[in-house]
C-alpha cells in the first residue's frame, strides 16, 4: 500500500505506537546496510532516494507482506514499510530514519541550518505524507495497482476520480510555491523535494500525472528525476503492472 502500510489481520491494541525497534546482537555497525521495501511505497522511495543522495550502499529487500511468509511484524511491530537495517538496528517510520541519516550522515545536507527553514522542510513532508497520500497516492494506487496485486477485486472509479482530482489541486499547490522559491521550501533542495518526488513518482508510474499542467512543478521534477540518486527508482518495475512509457525518460 502507499501509506506505511500495516498488513491484514495485524493485531494492534489501541494506543500501541512503538518506537523501540529491537538492538541486532549479531550486528556490527559496518554490517550490511539492508532496506525492506515496496517498490512503488512513497515512504520506502523517500528512505531510498536519501540512502542514494548520501551515497549510502544499501541492500533492498522487497517484502510482500500480504503474502504468507511475510517477517514484516516481526522486524517492526507497527507492521508498516519501509524498515532500515543499519548500525545493528531495525529503524522503521520514514521520516524518523531519514532524519536519521540527516544527522548521523550529514553531507550532502537535506536540511537547512536555520530553524524556520527546517521548520518549512518538516511541514512540507507532513503536507505530502499525510495530505497528499490521503487525498491522491493512497486512492489511486489502491485501486489501479495494489487491488490488482494483491488480488484485491476491481477498482471503484469513484475513488480513481476523486485522487486524480486531487492531484490537480496539490500541483497547483506547488506551483504557487515554486513562482517564488527556486525548491519547494526555499532556494536549496531538502527532504521536502524528496518527500514530493517520491509521492509524484508512484503516480508517474502508472501516468497519472498530467505535467502539461504546470510547467512550474515539471520543470521541477525534471531536476529531481535527473538526479543520480533517482536512478533505482526509475529501474523498478512492479510484476503485472507495467511502468508509463516516459516514466525512465528525464525528457518527458
Amino acid at each position: 500500500m502507499t501509506v506505511e502500510t500495516v498488513p491484514p489481520g495485524a493485531y494492534q491494541p489501541e494506543g500501541f505506537a512503538p518506537t523501540v525497534f529491537p538492538l541486532m546482537n549479531n550486528s556490527s555497525p559496518n554490517s550490511t546496510i539492508r532496506l525492506y521495501h515496496l517498490a512503488l511505497s512513497p515512504y520506502c522511495r523517500k528512505v531510498r532516494l536519501v540512502l542514494a543522495e548520501k551515497r549510502i550502499e544499501v541492500e533492498l529487500v522487497e517484502d510482500r507482506f500480504w503474502e504468507p511468509g511475510s517477517e514484516i511484524l516481526r522486524r517492526n511491530p507497527a507492521g508498516k514499510l519501509p524498515v532500515l537495517r543499519m548500525d545493528g538496528r531495525l529503524m522503521a517510520e520514514s521520516q524518523a530514519i531519514c532524519e536519521y541519516l540527516e544527522e548521523t550522515i550529514p553531507q550532502p545536507a537535506l536540511m537547512p541550518h536555520a530553524a524556520i527553514e527546517r521548520y518549512e522542510v518538516r511541514r512540507l513532508c507532513a503536507w505530502f505524507d499525510d495530505k497528499f497520500n490521503a487525498e491522491a497516492t493512497k486512492p489511486v494506487m489502491t485501486e489501479r495497482v495494489w487491488k490488482k496485486v494483491m488480488r484485491l477485486g476491481y477498482p471503484d472509479s469513484r475513488t480513481v476520480k476523486a485522487g486524480l482530482s486531487a492531484i490537480r489541486y496539490h500541483l497547483d499547490y506547488m506551483k504557487s510555491l515554486l513562482e517564488h522559491r527556486r525548491w519547494l521550501a526555499g532556494d536549496t533542495m531538502t527532504l521536502a523535494d524528496f518527500t514530493a518526488a517520491a509521492h509524484l513518482s508512484c503516480l508517474d508510474y502508472i501516468s497519472d500525472v498530467d505535467w502539461t499542467y504546470s510547467v512550474e512543478v515539471q520543470e521541477w521534477y525534471a531536476k529531481i528525476k535527473s538526479r543520480p540518486a533517482f536512478r533505482s527508482l526509475l529501474a523498478d518495475h512492479l510484476p503485472g503492472v507495467h511502468p508509463a512509457p516516459h516514466y525512465a525518460l528525464l525528457d518527458f
